[in-house]
């Protein structure tokens, strides 16, 4: 595993000419790197706004802030005849994708964080098999449960299983975590694959097109769920920042500065589970994003957690709504987004590799 490079520090200037100017540069970094957060955040409003004008029937972007006010009782209502486009079908799709590219990306960041190395992902710990499962049960036997609830709730119980299994003498190493991820994961993917193998062709139909991902299924009622999760998983999870730096130091250097990383890592890897959990429940399986971002969001402002979650969320925001936009627009019918996040994703994981290996090694 990749394990952070601590670097070294430069010792202070004895320049007399020196001294009065280091303040200064070190108090603009921190500036720096909060602009391009707030840059990012502003970005993704942008693009929200803009994805909602885009498709079959294209809506100036004017007429979507005006239906979009006069839902929020800011305007008088007009009655525009792509009042339902707006509203209903692709502001609601916009703001799950928003939700759902936020919890992948920041709960990526906090897993490459956790375990310190920059190749893991949200579904390591078997979250995403576990919801594969409970999606397959609620359409193979049609639950009182809904496909969503039954996917968030064996999405948990996949990891809660995956960390009792890992738990060695009251600790729990990361290389025992991953491994116990791994096998509780291939038993659900079994599993679902069971549900396969016996569902009908309309059953085996729905469960090819949930595990692809897709957000064509969102309404009102997933934004009222999945958004305000999303709200609080992140903010809980930013609130640890400072927290995910020190862990990435190692679990010494953690304790010797007053951590508990026992108690910071089981906090970090629950809401970041929920989240992940909650998203996969809503648009099924989306691949790369929780791989991929958070490395964009460390190449533009460095390693400081404080800064690259808040950054990763944005931009995870922003990637999904731009795959969103393609599933819908490519071709005439609905394409699933997790094959346009591994279309566009590969890609750019295979340029860092070929271009940044020292990034990958720890040693950039």
């Amino acid at each position: 595993m990749a394990t952070a490079s601590t670097g070294a520090v430069p010792g202070p200037s004895l320049a007399p000419r020196a001294t009065p100017r280091a303040p200064s540069r070190a108090g603009r970094r921190p500036r720096g790197k909060a602009l391009v957060v707030l840059g990012a955040a502003v970005a993704l409003v942008i693009a929200a706004l803009v994805s909602i004008t885009i498709g079959a029937y294209p809506v100036p972007l004017g007429e979507v802030m005006s239906v979009i006010a006069g839902r929020l009782g800011l305007v008088e209502q007009t009655g525009s005849v792509h009042e339902t486009v707006v509203w209903d079908i692709r502001l609601t799709r916009t703001l799950v994708a928003i939700a759902v590219g936020a919890s992948l990306a920041i709960s990526g960041a906090v897993y490459q964080g956790v375990f310190r190395n920059p190749l893991v992902e949200p579904y390591v710990l078997g979250v995403s098999s576990g919801a594969a499962f409970g999606a397959g049960l609620a359409v193979l036997t049609s639950f009182v449960l809904s496909m969503q609830v039954l996917a968030f709730t064996f999405g948990m119980v996949a990891v809660f299983a995956t960390y009792t299994l890992s738990r060695v003498r009251g600790q729990t190493p990361t290389v025992t975590l991953i491994l116990a991820g791994v096998v509780i994961g291939s038993l659900f993917s079994a599993m679902f694959s069971l549900f396969q193998y016996v569902g009908t062709e309309e059953q085996l139909r729905r469960l090819v097109f949930w595990i692809m991902g897709g957000l064509y299924r969102s309404t009102w009622s997933d934004v009222a769920v999945v958004l305000p999760l999303a709200v609080v998983g992140c903010g809980i999870i930013w609130a640890y920042g400072w927290k995910l730096n020190v862990l990435t130091l190692g679990e010494e250097e953690a304790a010797a500065l007053g951590i508990r990383s026992e108690l910071t890592k089981r906090v970090l890897i629950v809401v970041a589970t929920a989240i992940t959990a909650i998203a996969v429940s809503v648009s099924g399986i989306i691949a790369w994003v929780g791989l991929m971002i958070p490395h964009a969001a460390r190449l533009m402002i460095g390693p400081d957690n404080r800064y690259v979650l808040p950054l990763s969320a944005a931009l995870g925001g922003m990637f999904v709504i731009l795959c969103d936009v393609i599933a819908r627009t490519v071709t005439t019918g609905e394409v699933p987004i997790g094959i346009i996040t591994s279309i566009l994703g590969a890609p750019y994981l295979i340029y860092l590799l070929r271009t940044r290996l020292d990034y990958f090694s720890g040693r950039s």
